[in-house]
């Protein structure tokens, strides 16, 4: 578990100084983001998986993105897990003619869950094989770049009362997940992004939760000096549903 600690203070200090050399051009926004997620339970071995986002930007003036995320959960324990699947992505231009850029995203991930005292941790590591749809000049234009993209997380839940969460027992969440592209066409942003979140956990039962909170996402775009800064409020709500 220190290791793991050890892990996420230094992708904080990796990702703040990241923020630190940004002295180009960085752009703030303001957007919502709606997510549901659904494990399923089959057997004591495997799970089905699906997640679908929506998101949207200048509060809830406009969208920004749509996924749709099904895969396979194979339970290496209670508390261990390893998961592939594929996502169906689309991201909406800023430009009011551009059009909507289609993503097809195969991917993989182990994930791993623990407790250090009264808190509850978990962690996952996910590769992305990114197949997006080629744009000029914000129209569609044929063929698809591609390239990796390797995501790491680490989250830390504290109840606020009793030693462990429950039903009705609500829940601080921290949580920060740093984002590396990889690739022959990846030239300046090898650092894709960071997202830091913090908000509250509430259980309506076993099968139910509520994750709500605030959530910054700094991302360097593919020219490399030129920045994002988006200030979001998330709000995802998690089903899990066992039929061993």
């Amino acid at each position: 578990m220190k290791k793991l600690y050890i892990l996420l203070c230094s992708l904080l200090l990796i990702s703040s100084q990241s923020r630190g050399q940004v002295l180009k051009d960085v752009t703030s926004s303001n957007q919502v983001w709606f997510a549901y997620y659904n494990q399923t339970r089959l057997s004591d071995k495997w799970s089905i998986w699906f997640d679908t986002h929506a998101r949207r930007t200048d509060f809830l003036g406009r969208w920004a993105t749509q996924i749709f995320r099904p895969g396979a959960v194979y339970h290496l324990s209670d508390k261990a897990r390893l998961m592939a699947g594929y996502a169906y992505a689309r991201f909406y231009s800023t430009e009011p003619e551009g059009d909507v850029r289609p993503e097809h995203r195969p991917w993989q991930q182990v994930n791993w869950e623990g407790k250090l005292g009264r808190f509850e941790t978990n962690h996952w590591i996910r590769i992305e094989e990114r197949f997006r749809r080629n744009l000029v000049n914000e129209q569609l234009a044929p063929g698809y770049g591609f390239n990796f993209r390797f995501r790491i997380m680490v989250s830390a839940q504290l109840p606020l009362w009793g030693k462990e969460a429950k039903p009705g027992v609500p829940s601080i969440l921290a949580q920060n997940e740093i984002w590396f592209n990889a690739g022959g066409e990846i030239v300046y942003n090898y650092f894709d992004q960071n997202r830091l979140f913090l908000g509250i956990v509430y259980p309506f039962s076993e099968q139910l939760r509520l994750q709500a909170g605030y959530m910054n996402v700094f991302q360097q775009q593919e020219e490399g000096n030129e920045f994002q800064n988006k200030h979001v409020l998330r709000l995802f709500l998690y089903h899990d549903l066992d039929f061993r």
